[in-house]
């Protein structure tokens, strides 16, 4: 170009414009479906031996803010309409009838859309106290894996313990490493045969434990469907340590899909200080 000359602007055709709308949308369009694809969660609530009128919004919460994720919540599961299970991919249960662990079943034909959802692929996802039930319900005792069983399961006072990564090749706990959390440390817990252990974290006879490593968190599959049950996550406190988070959000998109796109929450708590600041 010339010194002086100016610059010719280049003008674009109808058609050139269209086309090049139209590739920007085939690029584009990947995205725009990984961002409407979230995950439908039901989460069940209303009743719990422990504090759910705060730990359930502080886990909606964490889902929410975790962008995966629609969350629905129900604070009477024992009046839900079994014809609306079908709009979700997974029910997470913070809700649990102890000390009634037997005979407050939900109604019949809930408990049976309740098996027909998680048999036909869809997940359930449990924390903490929200097994301490329905303990003569056999096929929710297989999904579940795990349950309190009175004057066997017991625990400690709350302290900070290392738990420990047992299967690194599941994709919920793939790339995870060892972590502390300041928790509630079940032991003597009564699981299922066929439970696969993803955690666990010696329970230390000097407070008050097994004297043995007690599995914390795990999954099982009830024909086509998958299960998570995390033991840990007594209260508000423990449910800030960002391992647990991990876990939680891994778990309910698992159960869910049967894959992993959550990465770990930041900063990981690989020692005690990080737990314990994480609890403050």
């Amino acid at each position: 170009m010339n010194p002086g000359q100016s610059k010719t602007a280049i003008k674009w055709k109808p058609d050139h414009m269209k086309r090049w709308m139209l590739l920007i949308i085939i690029i584009m369009m990947p995205t725009l479906f990984m961002c409407s694809d979230k995950i439908n969660v039901l989460l069940i609530t209303g009743r719990n031996n422990h504090e759910w009128q705060l730990t359930t919004p502080m886990l909606q919460n964490l889902l929410a803010e975790c962008g995966r994720f629609e969350v629905s919540v129900t604070y009477t599961p024992e009046k839900l309409n079994p014809a609306e299970l079908h709009q979700y991919d997974v029910i997470v249960s913070n809700w649990c009838a102890w000390p009634d662990v037997t005979g407050m079943r939900w109604q019949a034909e809930f408990e049976k859309a309740f098996l027909a959802f998680i048999a036909g692929g869809k997940g359930f996802v449990a924390f903490h106290a929200a097994s301490a039930t329905h303990q003569d319900w056999p096929e929710f005792q297989k999904i579940v894996g795990g349950t309190w069983e009175k004057d066997v399961t017991g625990h400690g006072p709350i302290h900070t313990f290392k738990v420990s990564i047992e299967n690194s090749r599941h994709p919920v706990t793939s790339g995870l490493k060892d972590f502390f959390i300041t928790d509630e440390l079940w032991h003597n817990v009564k699981f299922q045969p066929d439970i696969h252990i993803l955690c666990s974290a010696y329970s230390s006879v000097e407070k008050n434990g097994s004297g043995k490593n007690e599995p914390v968190v795990i999954v099982t599959n009830y024909k086509k469907g998958r299960n998570f049950y995390n033991i840990l996550g007594h209260d508000t406190t423990a449910m800030q340590n960002k391992a647990w988070q991990t876990l939680m959000l891994r778990g309910i998109e698992w159960a869910a899909t049967g894959k992993i796109t959550i990465p770990l929450q930041e900063p990981w708590p690989e020692d005690s200080v990080m737990a314990n600041k994480q609890s403050e």
